[in-house]
């Protein structure tokens, strides 16, 4: 299995992403910081990944602060997590991350060295939740696959995604464990090419069969019949279902529906913020105009251009089919589904009032 994030010897080590597929190389963080840098540059991306990066981060932090009273320790604690937190601000999974780690600070009753061990200990559990949540999706999501399916997905939703496994890949992985024969339609994912430097590379190394298209190829490919379905991840899932993703996902889901393909989101559900009713209230990240600019510091584009670059766009809930979860496939409506998924009602309760 690919481990994308881990702690090691008090150490944040991870795979440096931006270095595929030409070179496999981890990096090795020490202090709290690098991860900051790391989580901000793409070395580490993926919303399961980037809260999973945010807790061990958090806990090297803590690891490295010479406070004696706890007072002191909770103070530079608290800054140190809003560091974390002014770093990718559509992510759900980074801020369920810290609130975790924040929770399990606020919990502490004993000494700071015993509080430090308890952050530790809570940022290598939500690494472990991470992957085992990746499995109870994929074998959610793998009765919607069928055999000799072809299958459409957009920029990295895999291991790399995560700490492992993966969650729209993972439901693929799970899919061909099963033994279902699949064929992947890998879009590459401009800017920054997700799809073709890391979804095809983790296919590659699966051995599942996969195809490369560019982005613009998806709508023809739907029209032609040579797509049964497309799954994709997400950054953040609203109270309503719609969902933000990678930019291009909108544009895949409309395509779906046009052609009557089923359009499938897995996402764990750390990534549901039920305090946002719609999409719409979803906060956008832009990113660097060089990432449309050039590519690996080669220019691609005339000097002087004027640039829009959105990280993510919003998919509105009318072109999902389903949202597989670790805990079930969630279909419409989602407003009344997913607020029950989150926040269950207690049947024996409500029958015996």
């Amino acid at each position: 299995m690919i481990r994308t994030i881990f702690w090691e010897n008090d150490a944040v080590v991870m795979i440096d992403q931006k270095l595929l597929p030409q070179e496999e190389r981890l990096l090795t963080c020490r202090d709290y910081r690098e991860v900051i840098a790391a989580i901000n540059d793409l070395t580490v991306r993926g919303a399961p990944a980037i809260g999973v990066a945010a807790a061990l981060g958090i806990a090297l932090g803590a690891l490295a602060l010479d406070c004696s009273g706890r007072e002191e320790f909770q103070e530079s604690m608290a800054k140190i997590c809003a560091e974390f937190s002014a770093t990718r601000p559509t992510a759900r999974n980074l801020f369920w991350a810290i609130e975790r780690m924040k929770n399990c600070l606020a919990a502490g009753t004993g000494s700071v060295a015993e509080i430090k061990a308890a952050l530790v200990a809570e940022a290598c559990l939500i690494t472990q939740e991470d992957i085992a949540i990746n499995r109870r999706i994929g074998r959610q999501g793998r009765e919607l696959l069928h055999e000799g399916d072809r299958i459409l997905t957009h920029c990295n939703a895999g291991a790399l995604a995560t700490a492992g496994y993966g969650t729209a890949l993972g439901v693929i992985r799970a899919a061909r464990d099963e033994g279902k024969a699949l064929h992947v339609f890998v879009d590459e994912t401009r800017p920054v090419l997700q799809g073709a430097r890391l979804t095809a590379w983790e296919l590659q190394k699966e051995h599942i069969p996969a195809t490369l298209i560019t982005d613009n190829m998806a709508g023809f490919l739907m029209h032609q019949g040579k797509v049964d379905l497309v799954i994709v991840g997400a950054d953040r899932i609203a109270a309503n279902g719609d969902v933000a993703n990678k930019i291009g996902t909108y544009s895949l889901a409309v395509l779906a529906k046009e052609n009557g393909i089923p359009f499938y989101v897995a996402a764990p559900l750390s990534t549901i913020d039920i305090s946002l009713p719609q999409g719409q209230d979803i906060p956008i990240e832009e990113r660097n105009d060089e990432e449309v600019l050039s590519f690996r510091k080669e220019r691609s584009a005339p000097a002087g251009i004027g640039v829009y670059n959105p990280a993510f766009d919003i998919t509105p809930h009318r072109y999902v089919t389903a949202i597989v979860t670790e805990e079930g496939v969630i279909r419409p409506p989602y407003g009344h589904n997913l607020q029950e998924l989150i926040y269950p009602v207690d049947r024996d309760v409500v029958e015996n009032d």
